[in-house]
């Protein structure tokens, strides 16, 4: 069961679509590329199991992997075939571990539909999503760079050790700052690194660009994770797409639990710790006092202006141009989302 919290929802996804214009207007003819090259993906699937193949690719968000490849190619270069196929490879990889969370978090929507694995049970969608991960390297194989092949698979590794990492820590309300943001950057500022990493040095990129990029792409990973985070606190099902409170219910440490724990007197922890322990919705209002009391999300919204002023700084190291005002945009586009957190 979740919960839904009411916000000035049609506002917000106005307000979304206006702010995310200039990050996809420079990107907008290579997406389409992108998108037509996934559709054709499902052929490659046996028959019998192109329709969960066909469901769990058609299931994009804002394709920002994809979008990051085609803005930090362009921002050092032209943009070439490779390029659209490390951004489906890339987005393949998502859509693999999104598809395995949905069944960790016991998760029931995404992106205003049902999970494959609630639509279709855990082990069709377990085995689905490794049937995703296969494809995506044998994508990546094909590509006449090893290197590129080496970073894909180098980075697929990085991003499941994160998951495993995460799920050790679940229900343990001890973790420090230091340990949770080892984790996000794994699970998710990897691949946002390896988008822009792979997108500049397809397009040509010199060391010192693709080394900033990469950057770039980590710091504003490591911003986007902790902003979901803060969304399954006190976003809104109608504007996130997909189940709230999962975390909660699965036990996950998060950013504005840690920072709850931290500022709570011994009585408040107790309470607290209790609550998430046996945890059932109807404690869902509680705990978000809690956190209100202690200014948790304020506290990680200046987590999140942390990280994407490093990612700002990062692109000082470029040549200005339209993919850098795009990439720039981005960071404002994010930093807008988190302000519209809880109805702000």
């Amino acid at each position: 069961m979740s919960v839904v919290l009411e916000t000035q929802s049609g506002v917000q996804e106005a307000l979304s679509a206006a702010d995310w214009e200039p990050v996809i207007a420079p990107a907008r003819e290579f997406l389409g590329q992108v998108s037509s090259m996934l559709e054709a993906q499902v052929d490659e699937f046996d028959s019998e199991i192109a329709e969960y193949a066909r469901y769990a690719l058609e299931n994009q968000g804002k394709q920002l992997r994809p979008t990051l490849v085609a803005l930090a190619g362009g921002a050092v270069g032209p943009l070439t075939d490779a390029s659209v196929s490390v951004a489906v490879i890339i987005e393949m990889i998502h859509l693999a571990t999104l598809v395995h969370d949905d069944i960790m978090d016991e998760a029931r929507m995404r992106r205003r539909k049902a999970t494959l694995a609630a639509k279709w049970g855990n082990q069709v969608a377990v085995l689905l999503g490794d049937c995703l991960f296969a494809h995506a390297l044998k994508l990546a194989a094909e590509l006449p760079s090893a290197e590129v092949s080496r970073l894909v698979a180098s980075s697929s590794g990085r991003v499941c050790a994160g998951e495993i990492l995460q799920s050790h820590r679940r229900r343990r309300w001890s973790v420090d700052r230091a340990d949770y943001f080892k984790v996000i950057e794994m699970k998710t500022g990897e691949l946002f690194a390896l988008s822009c990493d792979l997108g500049a040095r397809l397009s040509g990129g010199s060391p010192a660009e693709v080394a900033a990029l990469r950057r770039y792409g980590m710091s504003l990973g490591t911003a986007y994770q902790i902003y979901d985070d803060c969304l399954d606190l006190y976003g809104a099902e109608s504007e996130a797409g997909k189940s709230l409170g999962t975390d909660l219910a699965s036990g996950k440490v998060t950013l504005p639990l840690i920072v709850g724990l931290d500022h709570s007197v011994p009585e408040e922890r107790r309470r607290l710790v209790g609550w998430l322990e046996d945890w059932r919705p109807e404690f869902f209002p509680q705990v978000r006092d809690l956190l209100d009391r202690h200014r948790a999300l304020d506290r990680s919204r200046e987590v999140i202006a942390g990280f994407l002023n490093d990612s700002d700084d990062a692109l000082s190291q470029l040549k200005s141009g339209p993919q850098v005002d795009a990439l720039c945009a981005l960071n404002r586009f994010l930093t807008r989302q988190t302000d519209l957190l809880a109805g702000s």
